[in-house]
């Protein structure tokens, strides 16, 4: 790279950019709802209203309109198996050029698609990026191309800071702070140099992944540092090793950092689509998330703050995963691991504990139990919280009642599997019923539902999950004995829940019915 820019050459690089044939001004709105709980205003800037979703096609334009007739005639080539790849394809088939995209054979055919329908000749290349990353650059050796950069390149970076200077010029009273997620920094080189030029008493405030934060251990070590291994849940961030130049303006400029976790970005993708209505793609919501972090780091009220939604290219069959984990990502939710006396209304008194818990009863978003031992049952819990911190509290008192409780809220083990693994087959369940039913989702639907059992029969399964909907889907066995069965009928018909027998279901006598 030639001698490096000053500050000032990327404001005039940035006020020049041509950014505009494929880019719109994105809107700058208020998130009422988030900044009503945070007491500070909290501003969006919705770069997922691009049509390709993504802030990438600016940096990925400005680059190639600036390619002489020559390379133009000749074409274009990246490396990406994301939301460059797509800038890249966008650009190119609008300026008329050629554009080759190196993706891993990895990459989903859903992207694959999208880069086609673009105008990208997609080709697929080795089991990572870094494989695709070397092959693009032997491809643009051999044939002619012009590489362009996801992020490491003064036009890529200007591009982006046209962010910067709409930010500006949409918001002109009090700024304190701008939140921008950080992969390789070329966003974030875009905006700093813009704000530091033109309003430097605002602060930049670059967010990485805890998982992820090549930058953050760049600029604290001093030099660029390559991380073995990245996480990929927020997979528009996920760089091993950030740019030459993106590591000298950020060290320069940026005023701090944060770091976020999976749990805190999924809740803040939850915030998003409440203010919105919108859903963004992880990376996008990073800026949210930090934004959360630093108001309760720092206390601070009355303040003005900018997020960046940088992206909005979300795989649908991901949604599950946020939505399970919005929750415990705010703490609205707590999970527990519950050991309760395996005798007859031990369940009903823990229930009813639950009603009594201080603040208030709580909802049950979640029970998992399979009876197993004769004298005691291991079940798994989640609850409804009144705010951050509770979740050790409650386990306190759970034990204070005599149900021995373990506080299982940031247990990543817990979270990810075991929650989903609750069962299994068991000797001691003889003589069971297995049910689906529809209770109405509102306090008092389960106490019904256990004040009309009989004392003689025994639940020998639980399990139910939060859905977010007004009735709740919940699977029981029940230990009934022969000369029950027509109480028992009555007893269905009687508590008025719709219901499905599944006593002989092959799934359940597979994985769950007693082997007796």
């Amino acid at each position: 790279m030639s001698k490096p820019l000053k500050p000032a050459d990327y404001l005039k690089k940035i006020l020049t950019a041509r950014v505009y044939d494929v880019a719109v001004e994105s809107a700058l709105e208020p998130a009422r709802n988030l900044s009503k709980r945070l007491h500070n205003t909290v501003l969006l800037k919705r770069e997922d209203q691009q049509s390709v979703r993504t802030f990438k096609l600016r940096g990925a334009y400005n680059k190639i309109a600036q390619l002489t007739p020559q390379q133009l005639k000749k074409g274009v080539i990246c490396a990406s198996a994301g939301n460059h790849a797509q800038g890249v394809a966008l650009s190119a088939h609008r300026l008329g050029a050629r554009s080759v995209i190196v993706m891993p054979t990895t990459t989903p055919n859903i992207k694959v698609d999208a880069v086609r329908a673009l105008g990208g000749e997609v080709v697929l290349f080795g089991d990572s990026y870094s494989d695709a990353y070397a092959h693009a650059l032997a491809l643009q050796e051999k044939q002619g191309l012009t590489f362009v950069h996801p992020f490491d390149d003064p036009d890529v970076i200007a591009g982006q800071g046209t962010i910067a200077m709409e930010i500006l010029r949409q918001h002109q009273g009090p700024l304190h702070a701008v939140f921008v997620a950080i992969g390789g920094g070329g966003l974030i080189s875009g905006v700093a140099n813009y704000i530091k030029a033109v309003r430097p008493e605002i602060q930049v405030i670059g967010v990485q992944m805890d998982d992820s934060d090549a930058m953050m251990q760049s600029v604290a070590a001093k030099k660029r540092v390559t991380l073995g291994d990245v996480g990929l849940f927020a997979d528009g961030t996920a760089v091993k090793l950030v740019g030459v130049e993106t590591f000298r303006i950020s060290r320069a400029l940026v005023d701090g950092y944060i770091t976020v976790d999976t749990d805190a970005v999924c809740a803040a993708i939850k915030d998003v689509f409440t203010d919105t209505r919108s859903i963004v793609e992880p990376s996008g919501a990073m800026a949210v998330a930090a934004i959360k972090k630093y108001v309760a780091l720092h206390k601070t009220k009355g303040e003005t703050y900018a997020a960046i939604l940088c992206g909005a290219n979300m795989n649908f069959d991901r949604l599950r995963f946020v939505a399970e984990r919005a929750e415990v990502g705010e703490e609205r939710e707590a999970l527990f691991a519950v050991t309760i006396p395996e005798e007859r209304g031990s369940f009903k008194r823990f229930c009813e504990l639950i009603g009594t818990l201080k603040g208030g009863p709580r909802n049950v978003t979640e029970f998992n139990y399979r009876i197993n031992d004769a004298a005691h049952a291991q079940v798994f819990v989640g609850l409804t919280t009144l705010g951050k911190g509770e979740s050790g509290k409650i386990a306190a008192t759970f034990t204070k009642n005599g149900f021995q409780a373990i506080d299982l809220t940031h247990d990543e083990l817990a979270k990810e599997h075991i929650r989903h693994m609750v069962g299994g087959h068991s000797a001691l369940a003889h003589d069971e019923r297995l049910l689906r039913f529809v209770f109405p989702e509102r306090p008092g639907a389960l106490m019904k539902f256990l004040a009309a059992m009989r004392p003689n029969w025994n639940i020998s399964l639980f399990h139910y999950r939060n859905q977010g909907a007004d009735y709740g889907r919940i699977l029981v066995g029940i230990q009934v004995p022969d000369q029950d069965q027509q109480l028992f009928a009555q007893f269905l018909s009687g508590l008025g829940y719709p219901c499905v027998e599944e006593t002989h279901n092959p799934a359940y006598r597979l994985f769950l019915r007693s082997a007796a």
